[in-house]
């Protein structure tokens, strides 16, 4: 199927190619979108995070798996002492292989709402961030893994590529509207959180996803700070400075590895003012405005 479809200069790899409207890496995202599309079959107690990439996946995955399990592990010998969230909530394109997980199953999935198989009936949280932040992520990891033999992708080469809508799992808009009106359309099955929202105030999204994954906190947990626990042993600050973060690697697959420390580089609102010219800055303004537009899809405009 490959060589038939569309391709476009990748970030990662020499292309990208166009998949249902979608722009994936050639072998592995391909490959996974097509097996969830083929294989998965979802259950009603399933939970699964979806995210663009670089919207903050590894933040909210440390934060469900801790609010999930926080009856069954103390803080003290937390599993986020020693494994990296990646480590305990897998990627649903690279668990099809094993489906028979401890029911509630938790996933992380950056595939576009339209290309999940259909029917699905799990809860779904969505990860927004601004796209001026996720642009200037995903060129900062994307460039660290792209191969040396290939030549260096400027941060302007990426940036025309991204507004194009050309990027992994891109476009990027697409994929925020999907799942908006997915939210809109059935709110008690997609729930849709703002990463700056989670950000700028911690306890009250918390608690607003412990209540969509119906763990909501009790009365007593609240006044023994189980609440500002999970933000803690959760905050970036936290995080990063763990040593499986620091030395740790991630094998997503048996062909793709990635080392921990690559997931933890700022994880701060507004990054994108040290890299993005005005001019820049403006163009991805005006494309979010747009695409936006008539969705009622509010977003954090930052100045």
């Amino acid at each position: 199927i490959v060589p038939t479809l569309p391709k476009q200069k990748g970030w990662m790899t020499e292309h990208l190619v166009k998949y249902q409207g979608v722009w994936l890496t050639p072998m592995s995202a391909l490959k996974g979108v097509m097996l969830v599309q083929q294989h998965f079959n979802s259950q009603p107690t399933d939970i699964l995070l979806a995210t663009f990439p670089k919207s903050g996946t590894t933040w909210f995955k440390a934060l469900i798996f801790t609010i999930m399990n926080r009856n069954r592990f103390e803080f003290s010998t937390h599993p986020l002492l020693t494994k990296g969230p990646h480590d305990c909530i897998p990627f649903l394109e690279a668990m099809i292989s094993n489906p028979n997980l401890p029911s509630p199953r938790l996933f992380a999935t950056h595939i576009p709402y339209p290309l999940l198989p259909t029917g699905s009936g799990c809860r779904i949280i969505y990860v927004f961030r601004n796209p001026k932040d996720v642009f200037v992520s995903n060129w900062h990891y994307l460039k660290k893994l792209r191969p040396k033999d290939l030549p260096t992708l400027s941060i302007e080469e990426a940036f025309e590529l991204f507004s194009e809508g050309v990027s992994h799992f891109g476009p990027f808009w697409d994929h925020v509207v999907g799942y908006w009106n997915a939210s809109l359309e059935s709110p008690e099955k997609v729930l849709f959180v703002a990463y700056e929202d989670m950000k700028m105030n911690p306890s009250v999204h918390v608690k607003k996803l412990a209540e969509f994954l119906g763990r909501p906190f009790s009365l007593e947990e609240e006044r023994e700070g189980v609440v500002e626990e999970i933000i803690r042993l959760c905050s970036f600050e936290n995080l990063s400075n763990l040593e499986v973060n620091k030395t740790g690697v991630q094998q997503f697959t048996p062909q793709f590895a990635v080392e921990n420390h690559n997931f933890f580089r700022k994880g701060e609102i507004g990054d994108w003012q040290n890299h993005l010219t005005a001019e820049m800055a403006e163009h991805l303004d005006q494309i979010t405005k747009q695409k936006f537009d008539g969705n009622g899809l509010m977003f954090h405009m930052l100045p």
